[in-house]
């Protein structure tokens, strides 16, 4: 079935759910006791539809609508009468994982803008030294040098080890900092995601190369890998958040341009709001067991794995058994 069928058939029906969700949406919305027992059964066809529309392959504009409704009428159908703590719990466990894996093409795309440049330099920093400085100011490198020098009693920055507390805040304020700013500079038409998500790639690689070559390859890694797995992950979903609403923005359809972005923005703050939550548990990591030079190296290495492979899983497999993907 062609699309312009396929949506002649089943718009009607589908737009009736959408003026139900509107309704419930509105402050202190409500419905009627006929419109709520219509609500389930229409909510079940258009995960129907949507299923239909991505495995036809019609237009994204028509899988990404039906795919905003779903999102919208699942919320309205499941957490509307649930506890706030209940609801919290819920999208930890289950709304968030669905909604990267929904988003997965925006969550790839900032993957790579993130590590492939990182990489690249990287590899260029152990080649020729000396291209760390085309990146950073000299002093900047001298400063990097002293937070992952191997004489330090904690790791990561200058302070005495009873401030954990207080770096936790700094962590959270710095991290959110960057997220944020990779996020919203996706309504640059996504120039401004793409923009920071290279750059700190970039910054990331120069760093490394350069803590390489000074031989305080031990200090600095031991100290990433174990905050990396939610830090790293967390901008990329910031990046992948921007890159939809940069996408949305210059690609809006048969929609105005705000209606694409309000669409698009609906889902792109949800992702936001996961983001925060990753970027808490990065700092708590980084504040008390980043910055702790006492562990032996391979204690670090093997926890730092452990986490990776938990933030993989969890984004991988959390909230498949409940239904959707």
């Amino acid at each position: 079935m062609k699309q312009g069928q396929f949506e002649a058939l089943y718009q009607p029906a589908w737009q009736a759910l959408e003026k139900l969700i509107e309704q419930l949406e509105a402050r202190k919305g409500s419905l009627t006791a006929e419109q709520l027992a219509d609500f389930a059964p229409l909510y079940r066809k258009l995960c129907h539809f949507h299923a239909l529309a991505k495995e036809r392959q019609y237009s994204s504009y028509l899988v990404d609508k039906l795919g905003d409704l779903v999102i919208r009428g699942h919320q309205q159908l499941y957490r509307r009468k649930q506890p706030l703590a209940q609801q919290f719990l819920r999208f930890i466990v289950t709304d968030f994982p669905r909604l990267v894996r929904q988003e997965q093409g925006y969550f790839w795309t900032a993957t790579a803008l993130l590590y492939f440049p990182g990489l690249l330099l990287f590899l260029a920093v152990l080649w020729q030294p000396d291209l760390v400085y085309t990146l950073m100011a000299p002093e900047q490198v001298d400063n990097f040098e002293e937070m992952y020098n191997p004489a330090n009693r904690t790791l990561g920055s200058a302070r005495e080890s009873d401030t954990n507390w207080q770096m936790f805040g700094f962590y959270i304020s710095n991290n959110i900092g960057v997220s944020f700013r990779t996020f919203a500079s996706g309504l640059l038409y996504g120039v401004g995601s793409i923009f920071f998500l290279v750059f700190n790639g970039l910054l990331f690689g120069a760093v490394a190369g350069h803590l390489t070559n000074a031989e305080y390859t031990e200090t600095f890694f031991t100290f990433v890998v174990g905050h990396g797995s939610f830090e790293l992950t967390a901008i990329v979903i910031s990046g992948a958040a921007g890159l939809k609403l940069g996408y949305h923005l210059l690609n809006p359809g048969n929609r105005t341009r705000l209606e694409a972005l309000k669409q698009a923005g609906h889902v792109a703050i949800r992702l936001v709001y996961g983001v925060i939550i990753m970027l808490v548990i990065a700092a708590f990591i980084e504040a008390f067991w980043s910055s702790n030079n006492i562990l032996v190296a391979w204690q670090k290495y093997l926890v730092g794995a452990a986490l990776w492979l938990v933030v993989i899983a969890y984004l991988a497999l959390s909230g498949r058994r409940s239904g959707g993907r």
